[in-house]
């Protein structure tokens, strides 16, 4: 949706996210022309736009033709339950997909929080239509057979914990992933988000299914502009200043080149960084640097939390578990009182763990003799710490948390 604000320094267009479709699912075109006439009129101040394939020549696709593709999908797997994952957001997907599923005579069944939530919004709000008997519940998609099913579902990125990612990985309390189901992932990879995608891929056919997805045919468009597109806006609203926005740097940068190959001035255009203040004024916009420290707070129970060695420690402490060492010595006689207490959390496990710590006890019990016996004891944590540390990495390969504890009488 492209926004129009009026300020006191003169109209402002944000594009948000954005494309120029010609032939749109609710035949709900962009106003250019009243853009144009904006521009004409109070003219466009400045112009905030969406630059995710501003490095894409061209144009996107319509939406209304990936409906057709999502057909034929259908269509070609009959016999099968079909589970398709797209963004809980992108309507217009879900809309298609409900369509070829109730044409091919299935019923629809959602999967992940948000999908059912925006779901049953959208058609509160008559923004989805379909009949009212072809909405079953998840929990009862196992009552019909495969053919007569289709499954719209969360998790296309792989995300973790998603809908989609649990259950290929044999975890979701709805459904059970097998040979009868084809899973149609109607997006493309949010960069970043290959491995994920790839993973989730990988262990819906280790479970037999069927994957299609946009790498094989076109069951997916994007929802952002390309340069085409982009051109099409920066010439109808004829901004007095732009400012490239959503995207990475090198979406941003492309923006910029493309808008001052248009002809606008370089020092029209700002490029900006997240947390970063831009300043329109009578002399012009300017960025005024960051207003933020870029730190990122975690709320964690009733705390706010934003010390990122405790996030560390939790780390290790998640992928190599915990080493106590508790050493009991007499610094007046320079003896060592009994024999160290050697304990670990999710270090090793089994048998193994009880021979370790025990070899580790005397590991430390000789290092801890050595030290008090040469004088070398000044700082007995850290010889301690020093000493099992070595031993654990030298026999497991492996580092965790090593929390000494010296009782000193």
């Amino acid at each position: 949706m492209i926004s129009a604000i009026r300020t006191s320094q003169g109209v402002v267009l944000h594009s948000s996210d954005f494309k120029l479709d010609l032939n749109p699912v609710d035949g709900r075109r962009t106003d250019l022309a009243r853009i144009g006439a904006i521009s004409r009129t109070d003219g466009v101040r400045l112009l905030l736009c969406d630059s995710t394939n501003s490095e894409i020549p061209g144009s996107s696709r319509s939406e209304t033709e990936v409906g057709e593709v999502l057909r034929g999908v259908f269509a070609a797997h009959s016999g099968r339950r079909l589970v398709v994952a797209a963004f809980s957001s992108h309507v217009h997907r879900v809309q298609q997909v409900v369509d070829a599923a109730v044409e091919s005579g299935r019923k629809v069944a959602t999967l992940g929080l948000s999908m059912k939530r925006n779901f049953a919004l959208a058609r509160e709000l008559g923004l989805l239509t379909m009949p009212d008997h072809a909405v079953i519940d998840v929990g009862d998609v196992d009552r019909y057979s495969p053919g007569r099913v289709c499954v719209v579902s969360t998790g296309s990125q792989g995300e973790n914990r998603s809908a989609l990612a649990m259950a290929a990985t044999g975890d979701s309390r709805w459904i059970d992933i097998g040979p009868d189901d084809t899973v149609v992932l109607s997006s493309t990879p949010i960069p970043g988000n290959e491995a994920r995608v790839a993973r989730m891929i990988n262990n819906l056919v280790d479970r037999g299914a069927e994957v299609v997805h946009s790498g094989q045919l076109d069951v997916h468009t994007s929802g952002h502009g390309k340069q085409d597109e982009l051109r099409t806006l920066h010439t109808v609203a004829d901004p007095e200043f732009f400012v490239p926005v959503h995207g990475e740097v090198r979406h941003l940068v492309a923006h910029a080149d493309l808008a001052m190959k248009m002809g606008m001035a370089a020092d029209r255009v700002v490029l900006a960084r997240d947390g970063e203040q831009i300043e329109l004024s009578d002399s012009g916009l300017s960025n005024r640097g960051k207003i933020t420290s870029g730190d990122y707070f975690f709320v964690n129970g009733q705390l706010i939390e934003n010390d990122r060695d405790l996030f560390g420690e939790r780390s290790i402490l998640g992928s190599h578990g915990v080493v106590n060492v508790v050493v009991a010595v007499n610094r007046a006689e320079g003896r060592l009182l009994a024999r160290p207490r050697f304990e670990s959390k999710g270090w090793v496990g089994g048998d193994a763990a009880k021979d370790l710590e025990s070899l580790g006890a005397d590991e430390v019990a000789a290092a801890v003799e050595e030290g008090l016996a040469s004088g070398e004891d000044g700082d007995l944590k850290r010889l301690v710490r020093r000493a099992a540390g070595q031993f654990v990495n030298h026999n497991t390969g492996r580092r965790p948390m090593i929390v000494p504890v010296i009782i000193e009488f």
